[in-house]
């Protein structure tokens, strides 16, 4: 069963991190640009690893040019 979980991005950071905020509530920096789709496909990268899943198990469902998203992991 896919996990849904809210995700508070923010782009342009230092480091690239995942950090849990509460069950199902993440904050996720990442270093590249919020343009052309760049900062959502290192959150996808990160939460990948984060979780230990393949790529394509992470899906963003709501909030694509927003930097708070609901994300399924699974």
């Amino acid at each position: 069963m896919p996990l849904k979980i809210l995700v508070a991005v923010k782009p342009q950071a230092r480091k690239s991190k995942v950090k849990k905020i509460s069950d199902g509530e993440y904050s996720v920096s990442v270093t590249a640009l919020a343009r052309e789709g760049k900062a959502n496909e290192a959150v996808i990268e990160l939460l990948a690893e984060y979780f230990s899943v393949p790529k394509s198990s992470i899906r963003i469902l709501r909030g694509q040019t927003a930097r708070r998203k609901l994300v399924e992991v699974g």
